[in-house]
């Protein structure tokens, strides 16, 4: 696992892959942070970040599929993913080391984000008035909710060899998971408790749970539940490929 973790890791930073999808992230984050005057925190009058946490999921919707589609997708059209079976490397090890890796690069355009946090700290009156804890919260339910988007890139990356079609699948399954719930939630047919169960099965509900700064063991492993689910589909659809 590690060696295709390596590989794919130095694959990203070797070309110009990783320092794109960092700069897209912090620009278009940064964007609707310090130069939008609807979300600005300049104009907000209160030292937050929820603005980040607000436009972050959104970015990932489209970011992390188009990291990901390459995953499978390109392997398969260039005949490379025959040669990785021929390795004594097991399945799940490639599709753990290539999540690790894809997973690795989201973090590092995460990363970055500190100096917002730096920034909102510093301006604050008096300075240091902010959540931090709900801050941190945020974070965390950031990075599981790349967890998930990532996991579900690289399944609709294994079910095909177009890289095209492997984005406009990873996009929308993620936009289903994430937000589609809560809409059907909201419909009139569901009514009492049933509504709040439809919505519990969406990503929004738990990453909204965890962004209050509240860990609650019940979006933990709802997120691991998923992160799983997704993998064991994508190790399905290689093992699948390879015997036949």
């Amino acid at each position: 696992m590690l060696s295709i973790y390596w590989k794919e890791i130095n694959s990203f930073f070797s070309s110009l892959i990783a320092y794109i999808v960092i700069a897209v992230f912090l620009i278009m984050t940064g964007l609707f942070m310090w130069v939008f005057t609807e979300t600005s925190i300049l104009d907000y009058n209160y030292a937050t970040l929820d603005q980040l946490f607000s436009i972050a999921p959104i970015v990932f919707l489209f970011l992390i599929p188009a990291v990901t589609m390459s995953t499978f997708a390109e392997e398969k059209q260039t005949g490379t993913i025959e040669f990785l079976a021929t390795k004594p490397i097991s399945d799940l090890s490639i599709v753990l080391g290539k999540y690790f890796a894809n997973f690795t690069l989201v973090l590092f355009a995460l990363l970055p984000t500190l100096i917002y946090y730096y920034s909102v700290h510093t301006l604050g009156s008096p300075p240091g008035n902010l959540d931090t804890g709900g801050i941190l919260g945020s974070y965390i339910g950031l990075s599981l909710l790349a967890a998930v988007f990532v996991a579900i890139g690289m399944w609709t990356s294994s079910l095909t060899d177009n890289q095209i079609v492997a984005f406009v699948m990873g996009a929308f399954v993620c936009f289903f998971c994430h937000w589609a719930f809560t809409f059907l939630a909201k419909l009139p047919i569901f009514t009492g408790s049933l509504d709040s169960m439809i919505s519990k099965m969406g990503i929004n509900y738990h990453y909204s749970s965890i962004s209050r700064g509240v860990l609650d063991s019940r979006d933990i492993i709802y997120f691991i539940s998923m992160i799983i689910v997704f993998l064991m589909a994508t190790h399905t659809a290689i093992t699948w490929r390879k015997s036949n």
